[in-house]
């Protein structure tokens, strides 16, 4: 019998979860799990992460807050316990997005992570499974710089093209996530075109385009292809160091029996990178790409609609005590 198209991408690609769903993740035990605000809200209004919620609300109220400050301090315990579950089903790493309000703020976004990874620590957990996940604006790049020079591990989000990709580079961030499904849609909206064939899908071609870049000029930062829209897509991606693929087409890939080989081989790295991208530069080069830049606003603005929404499922759970002022 063949072997799952999964099981054979298992074997040129290390798969992760995009998902907090913690039985899926036990499912399909992948090797490492990445979440974000929305994942967390989803899993959020499970009755059966009910103990979860209560006990993070109760953790946060113990250390004698009120209001907004009581609410986010909830949010941010309960994303590290989701990342605690998740950890406890696989051996390798989580990512956990810092607020995406901050995504502007170098510096709060520094401080943000440091008291994620506080918590963990007091959960018990090594700080080497933990990716700190930032969204890739100039700001969050920098942040992460700053961060991997202190030993902290990121994950960069919300990436959409080349300029993203060698600003990370140059900070030398750890990981990070192009998105292929969302370039995809945005291609298809602006061109009003129903179907790309494969090989000429705008989001597989990117990734690959970056995963070439970074090969070539022997760039350590790994390419987890994120956001995808079908089986396809992440089949065409099979080589990319990760690629991190939601519960649903996870399921796909187990039942699919088709032939799968190898797409991305990393070329030979022939040159060092020598100059860095420059804050100027790099903004420029966001402003004159609508897509990245439309795509990387909308992508942040989601994200912080996610919190919100988690804000407000915790405050009709909680009552008048997590009011506002």
């Amino acid at each position: 019998m063949t072997d799952s198209a999964l099981s054979q991408l298992k074997k040129l690609t290390t798969i992760v979860a995009d998902s907090s769903d913690l039985s899926a993740i036990e499912q399909f035990r992948p090797l490492d799990a990445t979440t974000n605000p929305s994942l967390i809200t989803v899993a959020a209004s499970q009755p059966n992460n009910r103990e979860l919620i209560e006990a993070a609300y109760h953790q946060a109220k113990s250390e004698g807050l009120v209001h907004d400050a009581l609410i986010e301090r909830t949010i941010d315990i309960l994303t590290v316990k989701f990342g605690v579950e998740i950890l406890k089903l696989i051996d390798g790493r989580v990512s956990t997005e810092v607020d995406a309000s901050l995504s502007y703020d170098t510096e709060a976004t520094i401080t943000k992570a440091k008291e994620l990874l506080a918590l963990y620590k007091d959960y018990g957990v090594d700080q080497n499974r933990i990716l700190i996940k930032i969204a890739s604006t100039w700001e969050g790049i920098q942040a992460a710089k700053a961060l991997e020079a202190e030993g902290v591990h990121c994950n960069l989000t919300l990436l959409f093209g080349l300029h993203q990709a060698k600003a990370c580079a140059d900070a030398k961030v750890t990981l990070i996530s192009p998105f292929v499904g969302r370039i995809l849609d945005w291609y298809k909206k602006a061109e009003n075109v129903d179907h790309y064939p494969i090989e000429q899908d705008p989001g597989v071609l990117s990734v690959k385009a970056i995963f070439d870049y970074y090969k070539t000029h022997g760039v350590k930062t790994e390419v987890m292809g994120a956001s995808f829209r079908s089986t396809e897509q992440v089949l065409a991606l099979a080589g990319c160091d990760l690629l991190t693929v939601a519960p649903n087409l996870l399921a796909q890939l187990y039942e699919d029996q088709r032939t799968v080989t190898e797409q991305l081989i990393a070329p030979t790295a022939i040159a060092q990178i020598t100059t860095e991208l420059s804050e100027s530069e790099f903004k420029e080069s966001i402003q004159h790409d609508l897509m990245a830049s439309q795509l990387l606003q909308s992508g942040i603005d989601g994200f912080i609609k996610a919190r919100d929404q988690l804000s407000a499922l915790l405050r009709q759970s909680f009552g008048e005590n997590a009011e506002l002022k």
